[in-house]
């Protein structure tokens, strides 16, 4: 048996620099893994299912099952797996929780069935489940470009601490891909944000909280409606800059001193608003699993 944690990200800066040929868009982005984790827990079996604490999530088409199956597949394993998915991520809101839990699945079952591929190898498998499911096969920060394909490694920022703020809005089913459409030809950009974060991270090994940027906050409000109250309300409750997470209506913001985030976080939560108290999770601990091999 085998547990894992898979870790949610925000985007500290997301640019999207155009549409290409193929039908996606052109992205650059920083991504960073923070330690809100899903947990998954794998044990050998003859065929491969999925139990999950959100049942709504327990069907065959669900990221998870086709990392399992790829990964299976793709080596000619014998062996099955029984998974187990205890949801933490708040799904839905662009958090990538379903991503991430897709390649711990990958890493974990490759300790699992003992197939000794390289990381390298896993994130190529990862590339074919989803744009940022390669991202979580090596976590910490990353610089992602292309469609998210492209990743590239970036430093470790000091530990930084974020709150969350999750509105209690309707969830919308392909989200993302609307989130995309909507977007217009002034919203692209020409890596002007990217360059400052990138100048940021190599002068000070941290990003300066004026230079997060999202793309999405250009289409945020017209796709999320009562996302603007919120966003005041957080603001309200003394988050001196609030953004976008990713492509949904998370809202974060972010601290150096841990005591200044704790107290933004109590008050959201004596206002009984949804919200989160997290910190960076380093690459160093990705795919580090709780690992006792069945008998």
């Amino acid at each position: 048996m085998l547990t894992a944690l898979a870790p949610a990200k925000i985007n500290l800066v997301l640019e999207v620099l155009g549409r290409r040929n193929d039908g996606y868009h052109e992205i650059l982005s920083i991504f960073h893994a923070i330690d809100l984790c899903d947990i998954l827990v794998f044990e050998l079996d003859e065929g491969i299912s999925l139990r999950s604490s959100e049942p709504s999530l327990e069907f065959e088409d669900n990221l998870v099952m086709k990392a399992a199956k790829l990964l299976k597949e793709t080596t000619g394993c014998r062996w099955g797996v029984r998974i187990k998915l205890e949801k933490r991520i708040p799904w839905g809101v662009g958090l990538g929780g379903g991503s991430s839990d897709a390649a711990s699945t990958l890493c974990g079952l490759n300790q699992l069935w003992e197939l000794r591929l390289p990381t390298s190898e896993l994130a190529k498998l990862a590339s074919k489940l989803g744009s940022d499911v390669s991202f979580f096969v090596y976590g910490g920060t990353a610089l992602m470009g292309g469609r998210g394909e492209k990743l590239i490694q970036l430093i470790t920022q000091p530990l930084t601490y974020f709150v969350l703020l999750i509105p209690p809005l309707p969830r919308m089913p392909q989200k993302t891909r609307q989130v995309y459409a909507n977007l217009r030809v002034d919203h692209f950009t020409k890596r002007q944000f990217i360059v400052r974060a990138l100048g940021s991270l190599v002068q000070h090994k941290c990003i300066n909280c004026s230079f997060l940027f999202n793309v999405f906050e250009g289409v945020a409000f017209e796709l999320f409606p009562g996302l603007n109250e919120y966003w005041e309300r957080f603001r309200e409750a003394g988050a001196a800059s609030v953004h976008l997470a990713g492509s949904g209506p998370t809202l974060f913001t972010m601290f150096s001193n841990e005591q200044e985030a704790r107290e933004l976080y109590q008050r959201l939560q004596n206002w009984g608003l949804e919200s989160y108290l997290v910190r960076s999770f380093s690459a160093d601990k990705a795919n580090k699993f709780e690992f006792m091999k069945d008998k």
